[in-house]
């Protein structure tokens, strides 16, 4: 046989974007129903199932989810509603805890086992997250402002001379309010979990290559330094993904309350 007949090897190839591209979950179903889809409605299936179970009977005395459910709660309203929204955070809580705890839990499934899979790691659940909260922030903002004051805040900022403001302030306040807020307050949480999910996959597949799917002298020491920092990172994601959830829940506050009250 020829030596250009001979088959090479296969190389290590790392992963890339294709871990994200999900095709639909049978032959003839719609292209938007993938596996991110049916973990999206697991995660809220989940959360139901777990705020039922915690809240559906309450004890005086909490014990077991209730317990846990409670302290989720008292964290959202303590560190995420009251600083922003102060008296009204109980009126805003069934969302904020809502949407913490939906957040979080799709972001724990991609260190789940056989999940593995952010949910909000695909970019269109958090725009329908971001953008939900930017209608509801004009919404609010027209509702207690009127339009007339809502633009007035815009262009003319107590404090600062009227020609700086429509020259300098004004345009750049219009693209934070009605381009980049609602874009950063997407991107920010899908693209933490876009990356945290490539770099695990990547010392993962590190581990497995040189340590079960090509073992060699030279390379166990590699796949060994693979597993480890497979191990490390996911404990630090884990932190990230809780932390994302926190800002994300955090950023939807501020932007209910400074329509709310825009004095503040």
């Amino acid at each position: 046989m020829p030596a250009s007949a001979v088959p090479s090897p296969r190389e290590f190839e790392p992963p890339g974007t294709g871990l994200f591209d999900f095709p639909p979950l049978w032959d003839g179903a719609p292209y938007w129903l993938t596996k991110p889809v049916l973990f999206a409605l697991l995660g809220a299936f989940l959360l139901c199932a777990l705020a039922w179970a915690a809240f559906a009977r309450p004890a005086l005395v909490p014990r077991g989810l209730q317990n846990a459910g409670e302290y989720v709660y008292l964290f959202v309203r303590e560190q995420i509603a009251r600083p922003s929204l102060g008296k009204d955070s109980d009126r805003w809580m069934p969302l904020l805890f809502s949407l913490f705890t939906l957040i979080l839990i799709w972001n724990l499934m991609g260190v789940i086992p056989v999940i593995q899979f952010p949910v909000t790691a695909h970019v269109a659940f958090p725009w329908v997250f971001a953008i939900a909260v930017y209608l509801l922030k004009l919404y609010l903002a027209i509702k207690h402002q009127g339009v007339r004051r809502l633009f007035a805040g815009i262009f003319f900022p107590p404090g600062l001379p009227k020609p700086l403001a429509i020259a300098l302030y004004a345009p750049m306040e219009l693209i934070y309010v009605f381009v980049t807020s609602p874009f950063t307050h997407a991107i920010r949480l899908f693209a933490n979990m876009f990356a945290g999910h490539l770099i695990l996959a990547f010392f993962s597949a590190v581990g497995f290559w040189f340590l079960i799917e090509r073992p060699t002298p030279l390379g166990a020491p590699v796949g060994v330094l693979g597993v480890l920092v497979t191990i490390a990172m996911t404990g630090f994601e884990i932190f990230i993904q809780f932390l994302q959830a926190y800002l994300f829940t955090m950023l939807a506050a501020v932007y209910i309350g400074t329509s709310l009250h825009p004095e503040h």
